[in-house]
C-alpha cells in the first residue's frame, strides 16, 4: 500500500553492555520474538523480507519462520552452505533476463538463475546481478526463498520491497528524531521511541492508503476554511508521507511558538500578542484530525 509502518521495537543490547541479571540476545533472535507476538496477536503476514544477518540465522529466525508457516524471502551471503547426501551436487541453472520494477514506476532489466542444491525443495536459491558476464559485488545478490508458487520473474521484485522498505523506514523515521535521544537507560530509549512512533502513525494516518475516503475536507468542514490552510506559502500539495509530514508541523508551530515566549511573555505583558496567538491557534483547531478507525471484534 505504499507505506511503510513499524508494529512493535525492542532496543538492542549490545553484550558488553548488558547488567549481570541480563540474557543477551542476538537481533534475529529479538526479530523472532517479535514474529511470534506479532501472530499471537493476530496479524498476518504476506511475506518476511530481511538481509543476510537474519538469512543466515537459521536456529534463530529462520526455523522460528518455518514453525509459524511464514513464506519469506531472505538475503544470504554467497559461501552460504547446504548440506546435501554424497551422490547430489550443486546445479547452476542458465542465466534469464527479467524487468526489476522500482516503487517509482521505472524498470531496469537484470538477470537472475537458480543454483538448485541436490534437487529442488521448498526452500530455493537464487542469484541475481545487475550484470551477469562481470558480476558486480556492490549489485549482485543471493536470496533464499519459501514462497509457494514462486517464478524467477517474481523474485527481484519481492527481494526489492527490502530495501524500499528499510530505506522508507529509516527516512521517516529519522525524520522525526529516532536516534535523537540524550538518555542511555534502555527504559529511556524506549520511552523516546515509543513517542516517535506516536508521531509516525499520526502523520501516517493522513497519507491515502490510511485515510478515510473523501474525509479531507470532511463534509462538516467549511471549504473555504479548509483551503485557506492550503495557501501556506511553504504548504506541500503532495500526498507523500514527508508532505504531510511537512503540512502537520506548519499546523503545529503557532501552539510551538506560542509556547516558547509564553515565559517571557508573563514577564513582559503584551495582550494583542496573546490575544493573537490564541486567535490563530483556534484557527489551527479547525484543521480536520483523522480518526483511527477501530474494528469491533465480532461476540
Amino acid at each position: 500500500d505504499d507505506i511503510t509502518f513499524p508494529l512493535t521495537f525492542e532496543v538492542y543490547k549490545p553484550r558488553e553492555r548488558l547488567n549481570p541479571t541480563d540474557r543477551y540476545r542476538t537481533k534475529p533472535e529479538i526479530a523472532a520474538a517479535m514474529i511470534r507476538e506479532l501472530c499471537a496477536l493476530g496479524f498476518e503476514f504476506d511475506l518476511v523480507l530481511a538481509d543476510s544477518l537474519y538469512g543466515e540465522s537459521g536456529s534463530n529466525f529462520v526455523r522460528v519462520l518455518q514453525e509459524l508457516h511464514l513464506p519469506y524471502v531472505l538475503a544470504i551471503r554467497s559461501n552460504h552452505g547446504v548440506w546435501l547426501p554424497k551422490d547430489q551436487h550443486v546445479r547452476h541453472n542458465h542465466w534469464r533476463q527479467y524487468t526489476r520494477t522500482f516503487s517509482d514506476g521505472k524498470t531496469e532489466k537484470r538477470y537472475i538463475r537458480e543454483i538448485i542444491y541436490g534437487k529442488r525443495r521448498t526452500i530455493r536459491y537464487w542469484e541475481l546481478t545487475t550484470d551477469k558476464e562481470t558480476l558486480p559485488p556492490a549489485s549482485t545478490w543471493m536470496v533464499m526463498t519459501c514462497v509457494e508458487n514462486l517464478t524467477y520473474k517474481h523474485v527481484g521484485d519481492l527481494y526489492g520491497c527490502r530495501n524500499w522498505v528499510e530505506y522508507g523506514l529509516k527516512q521517516s523515521k529519522n525524520e522525526l528524531g529516532w536516534a535523537d535521544f540524550r538518555v542511555t537507560h534502555y527504559a529511556q530509549i524506549e520511552k523516546w521511541w515509543e513517542l516517535v512512533m506516536s508521531a509516525y502513525l499520526m502523520v501516517t494516518l493522513y497519507t491515502p492508503p490510511l485515510r478515510p475516503e473523501g474525509s479531507l475536507p470532511p463534509e462538516h468542514t467549511d471549504s473555504t476554511v479548509f483551503s485557506s490552510f492550503l495557501k501556506h506559502r511553504y504548504w506541500e500539495d503532495g500526498e507523500g508521507w514527508k508532505s504531510w509530514l511537512n503540512n502537520l508541523r506548519l499546523i503545529l508551530l503557532p501552539w510551538v511558538s506560542f509556547n516558547l515566549l509564553k515565559p517571557w511573555v508573563e514577564i513582559f505583558s503584551i495582550p494583542q500578542l496573546m490575544e493573537g496567538f490564541e486567535c490563530l491557534i483556534a484557527m489551527m483547531n479547525q484543521f480536520p484530525g483523522i480518526a483511527i478507525p477501530i474494528q469491533e471484534s465480532s461476540p
